[in-house]
């Protein structure tokens, strides 16, 4: 089979090997398009780079990164509260024994 292949499936990998780019048929004849060299078919093709396919994965990764940072920062927040809260228990438990102890040494 000696296919062309597509732009989404390329016959090579090699952009020097690759045709190069003709402008389209139905473009005005002193449009800004202009032919494209072998060594322009990379450039032309650098939106399809590994890097770009994996930066919504990226996005996302960081995203979930940052979402987790903030549950934790609202965990540790929330054990701060209930430490202060459970350490003023604590302190007007501690007031009440000995005011029952001074009322008792009293008597």
């Amino acid at each position: 089979m000696n296919t062309a292949g597509t732009i989404d499936r390329p016959f090579t990998h090699d952009p020097q090997k690759q045709a190069p780019m003709k402008p389209s048929t139905h473009e005005p004849a002193g449009s800004a398009t202009q032919d494209c060299t072998p060594r322009d078919a990379k450039d032309s093709r650098q939106n399809r780079t590994r890097e770009m396919q994996l930066i919504p994965e990226a996005m996302a990764r960081a995203h979930m990164h940052e979402r987790l940072q903030e549950a934790d920062r609202d965990r540790r927040a929330a054990r701060l509260v209930a430490a202060r809260r459970m350490q003023r228990k604590a302190e007007r438990a501690s007031r009440r024994a000995r005011r029952a102890l001074a009322m008792a040494v009293m008597q």
